[in-house]
């Protein structure tokens, strides 16, 4: 059996730290592969509109923003593949990574996996997640609430923007915070709790979603965090939003990870780990900002770094 090819950079993930770094890659003639997981595209493509972005006055949709970032990507000679990364080898050189039962092997590796929303665990959560009222993704599932009553639970800036959206559709939202003020930044927050379709429920946890046994969401049971008084919101839709989970796990055992799962890098840099030749960026990292344009620069940063570490190490100068 012959070995696989030897890549000169793998990008795992395709955010815009991911798609950023392949297109500095690619530019700079490297023949970068990327690896999709699960979510091609990233968190951004859950997203309406995206004001924040430099060069967008009127804003972008976030699909279109990452489908313009993969199109740019494979003008400069990306590659594209679906894999799910399990484990990886960073012990010798090449760089191996695991994706089931197949091994990619590469000179340099960025690591931009991102991550995931994080769940309540109560009762009914998991039963009634998918298509049976439980969600986390407003801009893939709002449609489906025309002039229905839905609720968000959550009290920062996802939160109050999936609320927001969910009023183009909803005909009530129910915003349940655990504590009696947002989290979200002030314009965020302001804009939630000013909308007439927007009621907050304060100081409420939520106990379990129920629906269960007719397949469907039926209603948010929460719990004064206070009187400890129990009381449910009639719903036909929940919505999650309550931060998100790094998608690390795979490299937990090769790279230090804090006590959140994010990436811890090496001293003095945002992007480059313990073994040379490998990178990260992105939400996988950055538990502070978390913003696309941060990642995209992080992105940007890993693809320059590998760039100069290959650089160095066909000169024979590189640390392997």
């Amino acid at each position: 059996m012959s070995s696989p090819s030897v890549e000169n950079v793998v990008i795992i993930g395709t955010g815009c730290a991911g798609l950023t770094a392949a297109i500095y890659t690619g530019r700079a003639n490297l023949s970068p592969l990327v690896l999709e997981g699960s979510l091609p595209g990233g968190q951004l493509t859950t997203t309406s509109e995206v004001e924040n972005f430099p060069g967008f006055p009127e804003g972008i949709d976030g699909f279109q923003l990452m489908d313009n970032l993969r199109k740019q990507a494979t003008k400069f000679g990306t590659r594209f593949e679906q894999a799910l990364i399990t484990s990886v080898d960073f012990t010798s050189m090449p760089r191996k990574l695991i994706a089931g039962n197949k091994t990619i092997v590469a000179k340099t590796v960025i690591i931009a996996t991102g991550a995931s929303p994080r769940m309540t665990g109560v009762p009914g959560e998991k039963e009634l997640y998918g298509g049976k009222g439980v969600t986390t993704c407003a801009t893939c599932d709002g449609a489906f609430y025309r002039k229905m009553e839905v609720a968000v639970i959550g009290g920062g800036d996802s939160a109050a923007e999936e609320a927001l959206f969910l009023t183009r559709f909803a005909s009530k939202v129910y915003l349940v915070h655990r504590r009696d003020s947002l989290r979200a930044s002030k314009i965020m927050a302001d804009r939630a709790t000013s909308h007439p379709k927007i009621q907050m429920v304060w100081n409420s946890i939520p106990v379990a979603i129920e629906g269960v046994a007719e397949g469907a969401v039926s209603g948010l049971r929460i719990k004064h965090a206070q009187t400890g008084a129990e009381s449910v919101i009639p719903v036909k839709g929940i919505f999650v939003a309550i931060g998100h989970i790094p998608n690390t796990q795979a490299f937990s055992a090769a790279l230090e990870v804090d006590d959140g799962g994010y990436f811890v890098p090496q001293a003095g840099s945002q992007i480059q780990t313990k073994i040379p030749g490998v990178y990260v960026a992105g939400d996988c990292v950055d538990h502070v900002y978390r913003q696309a344009i941060t990642a995209a620069g992080m992105g940007c940063a890993a693809a320059i770094e590998a760039e100069r570490w290959l650089a160095e190490h066909e000169a024979g100068s590189g640390e392997t």
